[in-house]
């Protein structure tokens, strides 16, 4: 190996144990138990490669990683940590951290992850790889709105269990790159992930070539709700043949398997050996704050890519925001490819994303009649928000999301009218200035004071 890797634990050993070892193999090392040090050292230039603890004296590691990767975008870093949940490495990775791992580590391991991490950096500023060496930037883990941390957490505490997993959700939420997620985030990640079609079940030998091709790996059956009976009772003779140690079983699903019972469409035994734990998938439309960054990360992806960068500019934003998204991110994902090939400006204009998405939607973008009454306008977008759910009910804690959904725009548009001025802005809206305040912090409404009043 050659190159200077900085290394920031705030255990002395660890840190004797490191330099040693990456010494030994050619490298220059500078070691530190301080964070705001390590930060410093970044910002000077130093280092080919991080090697950082998460928890240190003076702040933690997987917070600044964000900051790292503004000061040095091509500087790998690999996380350690004594914190060893799947949720810090699920954090490692929204963080675009080069790759984690729990402590206590394997050391002849961890060099080898190093030397990679080196290599890469000379070969060019490429995009930086997960835990598996795949890419990172496939994974919709992308957002920090309640229904993703809700998300998150619960696929934290069953990522290393031996539960099967049913993960739900409408087509394009991304349900079975979650299902990867938990396999290459989980103690199988060196395992076998096997998915299972309709052909592989078909032969009479079907199942046993699974279980033999999985081993101890994990077993996905996409879109299981589209199978046929024969399909799925072959699955429930394969799952009651299962012997310790077994293949971790997930299964995703756009239907409503519920329905599908009652409807006699769906085997009710197959449905209680599959659910061990469900994990739904929310639609785009319920985490609309999280728009802005996933169209920044599939921006970034493209011009990675090698296409020109381009940017959105605050109307498109909100143009994306007040769409229903029926084919949630995967449409996304494709509004935003289509608009970094279509136009060459730097900056993605309204009028372009309203083009794309009506020409996506075989129609023009639907526009709220000026003299429509708000209460008519609400009842319309709700009405259609029902519909979009295709006969099940929204998640719970809608009443709570259409109240925000309408705070945020009439707080921040009485804030514009009373330039910022929070008392004025109080009195307008008929509140206490305390209430106010509060609210403003609670939803992250950005104040801006200006001269201009009305």
């Amino acid at each position: 190996m050659d190159g200077t890797v900085l290394v920031a634990d705030d255990d002395r050993t660890i840190r004797t144990v490191l330099t040693q070892a990456l010494t030994r193999a050619g490298c220059r090392v500078h070691a530190t138990s301080s964070l705001v040090t390590l930060k410093r050292w970044v910002e000077e230039g130093r280092g080919d490669l991080v090697i950082s603890d998460v928890m240190m004296p003076d702040g933690n590691g997987l917070e600044a990683l964000p900051e790292i990767a503004e000061m040095r975008p091509d500087l790998p870093v690999i996380v350690i940590s004594a914190q060893n949940t799947i949720m810090t490495a699920i954090q490692a990775a929204e963080a675009e951290a080069f790759d984690y791992l729990p402590k206590p580590f394997d050391l002849p391991d961890l060099m080898k992850r190093a030397s990679r991490a080196l290599e890469q950096k000379r070969r060019a500023p490429a995009p930086r790889s997960d835990a598996q060496g795949g890419e990172a930037t496939d994974l919709p883990l992308v957002g920090r709105t309640p229904a993703m941390q809700s998300l998150y957490r619960l696929v934290a505490r069953v990522m290393n269990t031996d539960l099967s997993v049913l993960i739900t959700g409408e087509s394009g939420t991304g349900k079975s790159l979650i299902a990867r997620a938990i396999h290459d985030f989980s103690d199988r990640r060196n395992l076998p992930f096997v998915v299972v079609t309709t052909d592989d079940l078909t032969p009479i030998d079907g199942p046993a070539r699974i279980l033999s091709k999985a081993g101890q790996g994990t077993i996905l059956f996409d879109e299981i709700g589209d199978l046929d009976a024969d399909a799925q009772a072959r699955i429930t003779r394969m799952l009651d043949s299962l012997t310790d140690p077994a293949p971790r079983i997930i299964a995703t699903s756009q239907n409503d398997l519920d329905r599908r019972i009652k409807d006699g469409e769906f085997r009710q035994d197959l449905y209680y050996r599959l659910g061990g734990v469900t994990i739904p998938v929310p639609a785009l439309r319920e985490r609309l704050e999280d728009i802005p960054s996933l169209a920044d990360h599939f921006l970034a992806r493209a011009e990675r890519d090698g296409m020109n960068p381009r940017t959105l500019s605050e109307g498109a934003i909100e143009l994306l925001r007040a769409y229903p998204w029926p084919g949630n991110v995967r449409q996304l994902e494709n509004t935003v490819q289509r608009l970094m090939v279509t136009g060459s400006e730097a900056e993605i204009t309204k009028g372009e994303v309203e083009q794309t998405l009506g020409t996506a939607s075989g129609g023009p973008m639907p526009t709220a009649d000026a003299s429509e009454k708000l209460s008519t306008s609400v009842a319309r977008h709700l009405k259609r928000y029902f519909d979009l759910h295709g006969g099940t009910l929204p998640p719970p804690g809608l009443y709570q999301r259409v109240l925000k959904e309408v705070e945020v725009p009439l707080i921040e548009i009485a804030l514009d009218a009373t330039g910022g001025n929070q008392a004025k802005c109080a009195d307008l809206l008929g509140i206490n200035r305390n209430t106010l305040r509060k609210k403003i912090t609670e939803l992250e409404i950005e104040v801006t004071r200006r001269r201009k009043l009305m």
